[in-house]
């Protein structure tokens, strides 16, 4: 492993330890930036040298060094799952700036994947923001999926990548409001939160219309094997509330890597 590949692993397990922040505060309102990292239970600060993501969790056996209560494994678990996702990007695109672009896109799901496991919510800063974002970078993320992509044309212009996250933000919307609305009517009871609508619109604006549907289907996918096979284990009931922004996010993940392999097993099963 050489130094740039040691830097990218720092750089994503660095960043992991701040999305850990964000996903810890961001359910309660609280700033992201002040104040400093605090044990959640104690609330007392966190000292640099305790902060060192992953190290410190070892070093400390699990928990906090003034209380002693236990630290949850999610912590380390976030920030080696970010230095993952960022080396995987790194080795698909090299430090072009699409890889900073896929950093931010990663840093967003795991974010919205984790407070949705956890709390059932979507926040409209990260969804909405996402969507902005992703929409801005298109001509930076998508001409990547152009090249890859035997189903889609080069792009000719700035514009097409641009037209393709618009597009692409309408149809990831779009499509699971749509079914959010059909299950409303036809069951007489709300079975998707609109937080997973406007996540669908981020995924979009960052992996374009095609992909888009496609995460729609294997995020589907994945939940209603992964969710039953969860429902009949802990024995939950019907009205169990799974949290479908985390499986959207794991099939934007797997889309994002392996998007034209995955579209021609879709189109080979229909």
């Amino acid at each position: 492993m050489g130094l740039i590949d040691a830097a990218v692993i720092f750089f994503g397990l660095m960043i992991g330890s701040f999305l850990n922040v964000c996903i810890h505060r961001l359910p309660q309102g609280k700033s992201i930036v002040l104040p400093s990292s605090r044990c959640p239970h104690c609330d007392k600060p966190i000292r640099p040298w305790h902060n060192i993501p992953v190290l410190s969790f070892l070093l400390l056996r699990g928990r906090c060094s003034q209380c002693k209560a236990r630290i949850s494994w999610i912590y380390p678990g976030v920030e080696l799952l970010t230095a993952g996702l960022f080396y995987a990007a790194y080795l698909k695109n090299g430090l072009e700036p699409s890889f900073f672009v896929a950093a931010l896109f990663f840093s967003l799901l795991i974010v919205l994947n984790f407070i949705d496991l956890f709390e059932r919510i979507l926040p409209d800063v990260i969804t909405l923001g996402g969507a902005v974002a992703g929409l801005a970078l298109s001509w930076i993320q998508l001409p990547a999926f152009f090249e890859g992509d035997p189903f889609l044309p080069e792009p000719g212009s700035i514009w097409i990548p641009f037209l393709h996250s618009a597009v692409g933000i309408a149809v990831g919307g779009g499509v699971l409001w749509a079914a959010a609305e059909l299950y409303r009517v036809v069951r007489k009871i709300e079975g998707m939160g609109f937080g997973d609508v406007k996540m669908m619109a981020m995924v979009g604006a960052f992996l374009g219309w095609r992909y888009a549907g496609l995460t729609i289907f294997f995020g589907s996918l994945l939940g209603a094997v992964i969710g039953t096979a969860y429902i009949y284990a802990q024995s939950k009931g019907s009205r169990y509330e799974l949290p479908f922004g985390t499986f959207l996010a794991l099939g934007a993940v797997c889309v994002y890597f392996w998007g034209p392999q995955l579209l021609n097993l879709y189109l080979g099963l229909f």
